[in-house]
């Protein structure tokens, strides 16, 4: 069953769903990435938004 976006609680906030769009475009935005570099970054390191965070701060600086 796919994520509502419209649920809002804690149970998968530590977590970037690469198959939900929405997802992908609001972690890209708040992060400064593209898209596709959100989604290189999940099928390279995974989901957990900490990692991704962490993996977007350094293409941000190079």
């Amino acid at each position: 069953m796919a994520d509502d976006p419209n649920k809002k609680d804690f149970r998968d906030r530590d977590r970037v769903a690469a198959d939900q769009d929405y997802e992908v475009r609001y972690f890209a935005e708040e992060n400064g990435i593209s898209e596709e570099q959100t989604r290189e970054l999940i099928a390279k390191h995974g989901n957990m938004r900490e990692d991704l965070e962490r993996e977007a701060k350094k293409l941000r600086q190079a």
